[in-house]
């Protein structure tokens, strides 16, 4: 609808008038006062009333983890002598592919596939073994799966240890016979504290994505190891202290909630309507009318996500990077690399990667989002005269799957093809890799030649975006978002939000000019009222003083 230029004291009249219309209904004073049993805070607490009662199994006492370990394979052979069918289940999930679905054009979507961002580039289909530090794997993928990534309790690093405990128990040294065996009764404790994933185990990876605590998502870091419900209401130790796989719900090992061409979620049901529905959107749990009967707020979630309301900011505790420009790469200082320390306390320029941009307290972008998502690979073309959406949300007003949703925004400079007009993965780690060299031709054809993509060997860099929906870091009810923060004429949280009419940003001829008739009709009831006052209370002295 397009809008009309009326001047912005007619529009602060109207939107008054529509916000003390609101207050007099009934639902309004809920907002301030809500029931703390409203029907989607019943459905959310009878959907996780079954807590855990502990486990029925002490690995300590198995029999096949009651030996001395070698190598991690050792571990991973103990553990399927039980769980015969795990390691099966686990080679199809795309923690263990990276593998997200191939599409008809024969394009791999996924981080070991042909997808880019616009942070660390690429993967270079494992050819960049730097990446594999969050592989679930013994060496990556090459010695088997690490079972204990996600189900030990006990932190330990696998690689240091066996290659330590390797060492010191082939020495003819006693005293260093005496520290092999330490160290595996270290490597036993771990193998036998087992365990459902916790939320150390999953940010291990999830939380430091992107080469560092809180590189990524921005509502992903460290500071939710240990949350309190202020930062995240679900986990927050004091209050719910929710992991991750309470909403992540899990089938033989795929995990709900990875997003690339397939949404997220591909049903909006609550477990009443499926019990078996996976628990990864509010709705899930806490229906699509969450709040009590004839609270406004639950005539906003046809269009508006819960989580553009409820997560009014992210990067609360930990800085989350905002930018990252490569172009800006290969600077020296004195003819060494150098690097450059930022007043958060993060590393603003490096020469091996560039100038890069931090952040807290971030408020989020919004748009339309239908829980899927474009993703550019090294395959398709793209146009450098104008910023490049790596990823971006698919939605619109017309969809009825989509919601307004908050992003993160993560915006880039990256090398691109100048002839083929694509995208380049550049190798990164390794001899050939550019933080070794700071050769970008010879990074970008080593890069290009793992990811079996031609290069023209021509390239310059274009400016990206890439986004990450916004879900954790939930506030208490009292800190959300205020409806004045988007009913707002200018500079508004969905300022940039088209294909639908909102009250307080835009403006009708026929609501103005109704406005204006009841403003001016009250007005004129006003004055002839008084007016009435003034002429009864003027006869009324008159008769008493004659």
């Amino acid at each position: 609808m397009k809008k009309t230029n009326w001047p912005s004291c007619t529009r602060i009249l109207i939107f008054g008038l529509l916000l003390a219309a609101i207050a007099a209904s009934p639902g309004w004073a809920a907002v301030a006062d809500e029931d703390p049993m409203a029907p989607g805070r019943k459905l959310a607490r009878q959907a996780v009333k079954a807590l855990e009662t502990g486990a029925t199994i002490d690995h300590g006492k198995h029999t096949a983890l009651q030996k001395e370990f070698a190598d991690g394979q050792a571990i991973t052979a103990a553990c399927i002598s039980c769980h015969s069918e795990a390691a099966d289940q686990f080679k199809q999930t795309i923690h263990w592919s990276w593998i997200g679905s191939t599409d008809a054009n024969g394009k791999q979507l996924g981080k070991a596939g042909d997808s880019l961002n616009n942070f660390c580039i690429s993967t270079n289909k494992g050819a960049d073994k730097s990446c594999n530090a969050c592989h679930p794997g013994w060496d990556g993928k090459a010695e088997g799966i690490n079972c204990l990534t996600c189900h030990s309790r006990k932190p330990i690093n696998w690689s240091e240890a066996f290659e330590d405990y390797q060492a010191f128990a082939a020495s003819d040294d006693p005293s260093e016979k005496e520290i092999a065996t330490e160290i595996q009764a270290e490597i036993q404790t771990a193998a036998r504290s087992i365990g459902r994933p916790t939320r150390a185990n999953c940010g291990e990876c999830h939380f430091k994505g992107g080469g560092g605590d809180g590189v990524k998502h921005g509502d992903l870091d460290t500071s939710l190891a240990k949350p309190n419900k202020k930062l995240d209401v679900h986990m927050g130790v004091d209050g719910q202290n929710f992991d991750c796989t309470r909403c992540h719900t899990t089938v033989r090992h795929h995990v709900a909630g990875r997003i690339y061409s397939k949404p997220a979620a591909t049903d909006r049901k609550s477990l009443i309507e499926d019990d078996l529905t996976p628990k990864i959107t509010c709705v899930s749990c806490h229906s699509s009318t969450p709040h009590a009967a004839g609270h406004k707020a639950n005539d906003h979630t046809d269009k508006v996500a819960c989580q553009s309301c409820h997560i009014p900011d992210f990067a609360r505790v930990v800085p989350t990077k905002m930018s990252w420009d490569w172009s800006r790469a290969g600077k020296l200082k004195n003819g060494k690399p150098y690097k450059v320390k930022g007043p958060l306390g993060t590393i603003d320029y490096m020469t091996i990667k560039g100038q890069m941009t931090w952040a807290k307290n971030v408020k989020p972008e919004y748009a339309w989002f239908n829980g899927s998502m474009t993703t550019l690979t090294v395959k398709d073309p793209i146009d450098p005269t104008t910023v490049v959406p790596v990823t971006a949300p698919v939605g619109n007003a017309t969809d009825p799957n989509a919601r307004i949703y908050p992003f993160k925004v993560h915006r880039g400079k990256q090398p691109y093809d100048k002839v083929h007009k694509t995208l380049l993965a550049p190798l990164l780690s390794g001899k050939d890799g550019y933080w070794s060299t700071r050769d970008w031709q010879r990074a970008l054809t080593k890069g290009q030649q793992a990811m079996q993509v031609p290069y023209s060997g021509e390239f310059d860099f274009v400016a990206t975006s890439y986004v990450f929906p916004t879900t954790h870091m939930v506030t208490p009810k009292d800190n959300t978002v205020a409806c004045i923060e988007c009913h707002v004429s200018a500079n508004g949280r969905l300022a940039a939000i088209e294909g639908v009419y909102l009250p307080g940003r835009d403006t009708n001829k026929t609501v103005t000019f109704l406005g204006w008739i009841a403003v001016l009709g009250s007005l004129a009831g006003v004055c002839f009222h008084g007016l009435g006052r003034l002429i009864t209370n003027g006869n009324g002295k008159k008769e008493r003083a004659s």
